[in-house]
């Protein structure tokens, strides 16, 4: 019935009401922290484009993490610097690369943490590039057995998930092959399925210095005026095996979130990528936004749209405000 019988106003009068009629819900259960690790030792360098975010050394990745545990993060995605970088991003792949340290390290220190890995290779090559190049192109087929190696190489060092990152067509299956070949059928994959050749990701490149050196990424991670072309990518990696899918970025693309959700019945991670953190930090620093309210907010719409969980540099704040420690 209209007004005067219907007051929607009614179930706003209190923060009781609200929380009790709340149909959305972010709980530290939806966070996952993705952190950055290099090799050496008592580093932590701070991401300049990225405040309050740092380039750990192993020894101090490791004191990140228990700290992250114990506030109730429940877990972690890491992405690798390597000492030397090469055509074929060798130490992507090698059991003692930067990452399969770092995993070993983490769940020595703290077992109960999930750790997720990065499958990529544009952090360990010279050219910046998430595949092999011959003259001047990334080649789709010859990569799909590096990232193959480097997931079982992951999993070999412990890894609870591996989440490969290329879009390179058909990686999905090459690396659910390598695994299951290896004995870690168990081994979930989470799948950057709907990953888009966006503008938001500067402050990541710059984390973990890999720009291309040349061209751009557009001839495999996907055109931002495409939609459905997204759910065409999801359903292939759900058929190759992908075990959770993501979309990425989020805010831009709550609507492909959205899309996903209600046409896939497997979970979906969003990641609230670098650009999306530097833009609201970036903000706050000059008094123009309310910076945990933006944040909160900001979090509280990815999971509306329908992320089941979010990668989010926002984390370790999100989780304080949401427990109030």
């Amino acid at each position: 019935m209209p007004f005067p019988h219907t007051r929607l106003r009614r179930l706003r009068m209190s923060p009781a009401l609200r929380a009790l009629t709340a149909e959305t819900v972010l709980t530290t259960d939806d966070l996952i922290y993705p952190l950055f690790v290099q090799h050496g030792t008592g580093l932590k360098d701070e991401i300049s484009t990225m405040p309050g975010n740092y380039r750990f050394s192993l020894d101090r990745l490791v004191e990140e993490v228990k700290e992250a545990q114990d506030l109730g993060i429940k877990a972690v995605l890491l992405f690798g610097i390597p000492k030397q970088k090469d055509e074929v991003g060798s130490e992507a792949y090698d059991d003692d690369g930067i990452i399969q340290r770092a995993v070993r390290a983490v769940k020595d220190s703290v077992p109960d943490i999930i750790v997720i890995t990065d499958v990529c290779l544009c952090e360990y090559t010279s050219h910046g590039h998430c595949g092999i190049v011959v003259d001047g192109e990334i080649k789709n087929d010859p990569t799909l057995d590096l990232l193959a190696q480097m997931a079982a190489s992951h999993a070999r060092a412990g890894a609870d998930m591996v989440a490969p990152s290329d879009m390179m067509d058909g990686r999905v299956a090459a690396i659910r092959e390598a695994l299951d070949d290896e004995g870690f059928r168990n081994t979930p994959i989470m799948s950057y399925a709907a990953k888009y050749a966006s503008a938001f990701y500067g402050p990541f490149r710059e984390a973990v210095d890999s720009a291309p050196s040349f061209g751009d990424r557009r001839s495999h991670q996907m055109q931002p005026p495409n939609a459905r072309e997204a759910l065409l990518e999801t359903a292939l990696d759900i058929e190759e095996g992908a075990d959770i899918v993501m979309v990425k970025p989020a805010l831009a693309y709550l609507d492909i979130i959205r899309r996903v959700r209600e046409r896939f019945d497997v979970p979906v991670c969003a990641y609230s990528v670098s650009g999306e953190f530097s833009l609201i930090t970036a903000a706050a620093e000059r008094g123009w936004i309310d910076r945990d309210a933006v944040m909160m907010e900001s979090l509280l719409s990815i999971k509306r749209a329908g992320a089941d969980m979010i990668i989010t540099y926002f984390a370790p704040d999100a989780v304080r405000i949401l427990t109030g420690t």
